[in-house]
């Protein structure tokens, strides 16, 4: 049976706002979270990811307000990311109505949460956020080190790496974002994605370089299981998401 492709949209919030730049530098207002979410499940979009992206560098947890007003405009999964660090955190975020959690920066400074975490609730609930730049670090040999705290902290670990050791230890999926492609709309790091391929089979999620709807079959083609982006649908016309699917299609990727 061949699987859906997902098409995800990323709501980045920060204060409240959905923010949006390049490269994770010089962010610039997106619009209401609860808007655009109403917005993209109106519109056909498969999931939703929300990630509060200054919650690790703040050390606070996910801003449980706009996550509960956010849950209760989908009818579609709904992942949240940002400041999760515990077990405790993933059962806050499932009953303030996400169906995912997504975690980072705890992940690497304590890997064995993963375990403790899937244990509990499930590999399902489990999504490893991801945001990997290129290097030549010879302490990366893949050529991609693993950042935090919003990637403003490198850490020396190889990312393809540790996607391999994230899934042993149970992740349920893997959202593979690339900090070098990020907003720059210039396409997928295609690379990346065959790399992190190579070494799992657990659903990869690639992100980061959309700026068209002919950019997401090739993600798709290098072996990404779904496919998100944030400002082609936040600046783009509203059909971009009917639009994104349409190149999807033709290109002989089943869709929703």
């Amino acid at each position: 049976m061949t699987v859906a492709v997902r098409v995800i949209p990323c709501l980045d919030v920060d204060a409240g706002r959905v923010v949006k730049g390049v490269n994770f530098e010089n962010l610039r207002d997106a619009g209401d979270p609860v808007e655009l979410a109403r917005r993209y499940n109106a519109a056909g979009a498969d999931e939703l990811t929300f990630l509060d992206v200054t919650a690790s560098t703040a050390d606070r947890q996910t801003t449980a307000d706009v996550v509960t007003r956010t849950a209760e405009e989908v009818f579609i999964p709904l992942t949240v990311g940002g400041g999760v660090r515990t077990e405790q955190d993933v059962a806050r975020l499932l009953r303030l109505g996400a169906d995912k959690a997504s975690i980072n920066t705890a992940a690497v400074a304590r890997p064995e949460v993963i375990t403790q975490i899937t244990r509990r609730f499930g590999s399902q609930v489990l999504v490893l956020s991801l945001d990997a730049r290129r290097t030549t670090d010879p302490g990366c040999p893949s050529g991609y080190e693993v950042t935090t705290h919003g990637g403003r902290t490198g850490t020396g670990l190889d990312a393809v790496a540790w996607c391999r050791e994230a899934a042993e230890r149970g992740v349920g999926e893997i959202l593979l974002n690339s900090i070098d492609a990020d907003g720059t709309r210039d396409g997928f790091d295609l690379e990346m994605i065959r790399d992190v391929r190579a070494v799992t089979r657990v659903p990869l999620i690639a992100s980061g370089g959309a700026g068209r709807p002919e950019h997401f079959p090739p993600a798709v083609a290098a072996g990404a299981d779904a496919v998100l982006a944030a400002s082609i649908f936040h600046f783009g016309p509203d059909h971009m998401m009917g639009s994104v699917k349409d190149a999807l299609r033709k290109a002989g990727h089943v869709v929703r």
